[in-house]
């Protein structure tokens, strides 16, 4: 074989493995069309935190009362537009410079063209109107990332209505935007425009906003960033019938439909409308049918051990799919987590992910974070298995710190088996939530008890003590062991 393994995408995902692989001895090549550093880095979590560290400054300025709480005074606050688009772009830039220098110094060869699977442990890339060339490897991994998903009908010009990818490009800030989609994306940008003054309507199709969150973290989120702010929102409609692009002076017009009744409820005129209805797997033109790969709404089917299965239910030997594309855990942390782990595999150790361990953060101002199950769905979990599930929660305004930084608005919450000691989940609404969410996606990844959890130290006064006192408040039945377990968590 020309390479141990060979890597077709070089996002988030395919850099994690390609690291991985070389420090594991393996002969590591890496395919990429586009750029290097993927969705991510490029349009989609690194420039994405450049806004919104500009929206989380400029909100602070702009709120007097917080200010002056802390004996500061703010005469004035702008900002420049451009200058604020190029720090995304820098950002973006520095990333993927990293990234690919990184796999440069470890000995990775990075090519560039588009990949296609022509056989059994065959690979050909190669640019438009350039000749292909064909290479062979012992395993493959598929990691092309996704893009975002548009509905029909809608059409996109890139300039009043357009994508998360035309969005961080910050060309403009419409007075009033609408956001269709209310999940990470869309939150995350209603964040930055209404802290550069555009005001927002939010357009979901469910019948609540943030239906992917735990519904008592989405109620209070909803109270913090969206009740407080210039956002009015609609749900249980859909606006996928028809939104036209603004054009000779008239506005961007989005048909609301009823999502039940399907009849016509009202027309929005705004200013522009971002599409944040989630992402479609990257997956065409992969050469699948060379090996009776079917997809399944685009995503490539993988077992729990991100091997590739054909059309019959049957592993394809040598040949894994991880990240965005098998929608297992559309997360880029995920992606790095699958590469790695079937690098493991590769290397001769049996590794299966455990995805309930891995965290998942909103980087609105404060922020959400989260890892495990929803309450609602340990619930579930519980009666069909029979266990008890038990909750406890603790708000930010006990914490020594969150109060120092006037930021008490803020709620952690655990679901757990209190006949265990078992973490289900846990759901993080408030300062720095991001970075607090990691101490239990550890403990469920690692199999830690409470009981464990409860003798653990935590420094005084820092905001890490929100989550020692959801250990401490934690009711775990006598007599169950203190050791350490393997995970549990399915």
């Amino acid at each position: 074989f020309d390479y141990d393994l060979v890597i077709i995408g070089a996002g988030v995902g395919g850099h994690g493995a390609a690291l991985h692989a070389v420090e594991e001895g393996l002969k590591t090549a890496i395919i990429e069309g586009d750029v290097v550093g993927g969705t991510c880095v490029n349009r989609g979590c690194v420039p994405s935190k450049a806004l919104l560290a500009v929206s989380g400054r400029m909100r602070e300025l702009h709120d007097e009362h917080h200010m002056k709480s802390l004996g500061l005074q703010v005469s004035s606050t702008g900002y420049d537009r451009q200058a604020v688009a190029d720090h995304a772009n820098n950002l973006a830039s520095k990333i993927r410079s990293n990234l690919t220098n990184s796999m440069k110094a470890m000995g990775v060869d990075i090519l560039t063209g588009f990949g296609k699977i022509v056989g059994k442990q065959k690979v050909r890339y190669g640019k438009v109107g350039f000749p292909e060339k064909e290479i062979t490897a012992k395993n493959i991994i598929i990691a092309t990332g996704s893009v975002p998903f548009v509905p029909k009908g809608i059409e996109i010009d890139g300039k009043t209505v357009f994508t998360s990818d035309h969005a961080l490009k910050l060309e403009s800030v419409p007075d009033w935007i609408a956001i269709v989609g209310s999940g990470y994306i869309g939150l995350e940008f209603s964040d930055v425009y209404t802290a550069l003054g555009s005001e927002v309507t939010f357009v979901e199709a469910l019948d609540q906003l943030m239906p992917g969150f735990d519904p008592e973290i989405a109620k209070l989120a909803q109270r913090v960033l969206i009740n407080t702010r210039k956002i009015d929102y609609h749900t249980g409609v859909f606006a996928s019938k028809k939104i036209t692009p603004a054009k000779d002076g008239k506005p961007v017009l989005i048909e609301l439909i009823d999502a039940k009744t399907k009849e016509h409820k009202e027309t929005l005129e705004v200013d522009a409308a971002l599409i944040a209805t989630g992402r479609a797997p990257f997956t065409s033109g992969l050469g699948l049918e060379n090996i009776n790969v079917v997809t399944q709404r685009g995503f490539i089917p993988v077992d729990e051990r991100m091997q590739v299965t054909d059309a019959d239910g049957n592993v394809v030997p040598n040949l894994f799919c991880i990240g965005d594309a098998n929608g297992k855990l559309m997360l880029a942390h995920a992606a790095s987590a699958q590469g790695i782990s079937v690098v493991e595999q590769i290397s001769g150790r049996d590794h299966i992910l455990n995805h309930l361990s891995i965290p998942a953060a909103c980087f609105t101002h404060p922020e959400i974070s989260m890892v495990g199950l929803t309450e609602p769905q340990a619930r579930e979990k519980a009666d069909n298995e029979g266990f008890e599930v038990s909750v406890v929660k603790t708000s930010f305004k006990a914490n020594t710190k969150a109060l120092a930084e006037n930021e008490g608005d803020g709620i952690a919450k655990m679901i757990y088996r209190p006949d265990t000691g078992e973490i289900l989940g846990v759901h993080i609404l408030g300062l720095h939530a991001a970075d607090l969410i990691h101490e239990a996606s550890n403990a469920i990844a690692l199999g830690t008890r409470l009981q464990e959890l409860k003798l653990a130290v935590h420094a005084h006064p820092t905001l890490s003590e929100v989550l020692d006192e959801l250990f401490k408040a934690a009711k775990v039945n006598s007599g169950v062991s203190h050791s350490v377990n393997e995970p549990v968590a399915a």
